[in-house]
């Protein structure tokens, strides 16, 4: 962050001092939500969350570091006080952004978001420094924390945009003024919290609008819902897709998933293998090779980088083999019909390639409204229509993806209800065996990844409660 003192702060977010003395104290480093990860010389947030509020651990805060708290009311501790510190950190954040004066980079889309966003990260430091959201803090609390670790010698901001309704993204651009923005997709992903597939694109388009006339859109050209969001903004528009500006052919998958295939652009193919798997990863880079480019970026520099990138995120596609041979596919990270369908294709075409049994290892999907009886039906269906080995249900909510499967005329694979994450761990720990591709996914909720480590003999840290014991962070 940059320097700022404590009296600086309370003026850029309307506040008072509370317990700070004449204001002199300078917060230098990044503001900062759990006081099990201090930022030393930064601002700790105090936000009341559904099970615990932060500013019961201010005290806490301030003795690992912090210079002071940024809350709704005084401490005991140097506090800058506001009516709303989620308001308040998001002005400050604004006023980060346009004295640095850095690109910002901002995607949104129902799902990709965050594979997007990392493999631009690692495509713009080819630009200059770079910082980007880490894992998907992509809310009103997410964006100003991502801006906040923004220093003088930043030249971009990657930042990934979520929303729960309408109106929210465009709170978020007013945090962050996009330069580039990225719509990737709409589908059903919070269809039950939007209402419509149509009423999600009303909300995702907000961040075109927030560009202005010099800045570059960047729209998924095979979404129809997307391509329609061209005339809501004044900048220039360039797509990505099948029949994009920036297109893709001759997609290939290696033995365990990973798509080799041409991008092109203003008429150049060029060769690009990606070490992340699943073909759904394609449109993720192109997106990105869109954006990055737009911003600067040569486009040789471009496809260099993304011959290199790897998921900056935990439990995204992210593929172990086992020293026997065995390998498990960790996308536990969460899951939506779009994605679950994207996974189940990537985890056949890795046991077509070599040959492996398939077993997908499959939770519940969260926020589907009154369709998710009928979306995990249809994932079950998908995964035996691939021809899917085995079909592991973890959880009651689960079930209908193993009937799905069953009901598949023609499918001669094998479905396991499991009550939850022991239950599936004892039958895999009974009947997986060395050939085996082994695939973990569910939404967030379900908590899978600890599953996923487990088979892969992966080391995991002690599992958290919902709420955490020191800051909750309600991003999403």
């Amino acid at each position: 962050m940059i320097a700022m003192s404590l009296a600086e702060i309370a003026a850029v977010v309307g506040g008072r001092l509370a317990d700070a003395g004449d204001g002199a104290a300078e917060v230098s480093a990044p503001a900062f939500l759990d006081t099990r990860a201090p930022e030393r010389g930064g601002l700790f947030l105090a936000v009341r969350g559904e099970h615990v509020d932060g500013h019961d651990f201010a005290a806490a805060a301030v003795a690992r570091g912090a210079v002071a708290v940024l809350g709704a009311h005084p401490t005991g501790v140097p506090t800058v006080v506001v009516d709303d510190p989620v308001v308040a950190i998001g002005r400050l954040g604004r006023h980060v952004v346009d004295v640095l004066g850095a690109t910002v980079l901002a995607l949104t889309g129902s799902q990709g978001k965050t594979g997007t966003k990392d493999f631009l990260a690692q495509v713009l430091v080819h630009g200059g420094p770079t910082i980007a959201t880490e894992g998907n803090r992509n809310n009103e609390i997410g964006v100003p924390l991502t801006v906040l670790r923004a220093t003088p010698e930043t030249r971009f901001l990657a930042v990934e945009m979520g929303a729960r309704g309408i109106g929210h993204i465009a709170e978020l651009c007013a945090v962050a003024p996009p330069r580039v923005a990225a719509v990737l997709n709409v589908g059903t992903a919070h269809v039950g919290e939007f209402g419509s597939r149509e009423a999600i694109a009303q909300a995702k388009g907000e961040i075109v609008e927030a560009l202005p006339a010099d800045g570059v859109a960047v729209l998924n050209a095979d979404d129809p819902l997307v391509v329609a969001m061209a005339p809501r903004t004044d900048a220039r528009v360039v797509t990505f897709g099948t029949s994009g500006d920036v297109r893709w052919r001759g997609l290939e998958l290696d033995d365990l998933g990973r798509p080799s295939f041409e991008l092109g652009y203003d008429g150049t193919w060029t060769p690009l293998r990606l070490l992340e798997a699943g073909a759904h990863q394609v449109p993720n880079a192109a997106a990105a090779a869109a954006m990055a480019h737009a911003a600067g970026v040569g486009w040789s520099e471009v496809l260099d980088a993304l011959g290199t990138a790897r998921s900056l995120s935990p439990w995204r596609m992210a593929l172990h083999e086992r020293a026997d041979g065995l390998v498990v596919v960790n996308d536990a990270y969460n899951a939506n019909p779009a994605s679950m369908a994207a996974a189940l294709d990537a985890l056949a075409a890795i046991g077509n390639s070599g040959g492996r049994r398939t077993v997908a290892v499959l939770g519940e999907m969260l926020e589907l409204g009154a369709s998710a009886g009928a979306d995990h039906v249809a994932v079950g269906e998908h995964a035996a229509a691939l021809g899917i080995d085995v079909v592991v249900a973890v959880g009651t909510a689960a079930e209908a993806i193993a009937d799905g499967a069953r009901r598949t005329p023609g499918w001669s694979g094998e479905a396991v209800l499991a009550a939850g994450r022991e239950q599936a761990a004892d039958w895999l720990r009974h009947n997986a065996v060395a050939r085996d591709v082994i695939l973990v996914k569910a939404s967030r909720g379900a908590a899978l990844e600890h599953l996923a480590d487990l088979l892969a003999d992966v080391p995991t840290e002690p599992e958290q409660p919902a709420a955490s014991q020191e800051g909750e962070d309600p991003t999403r």
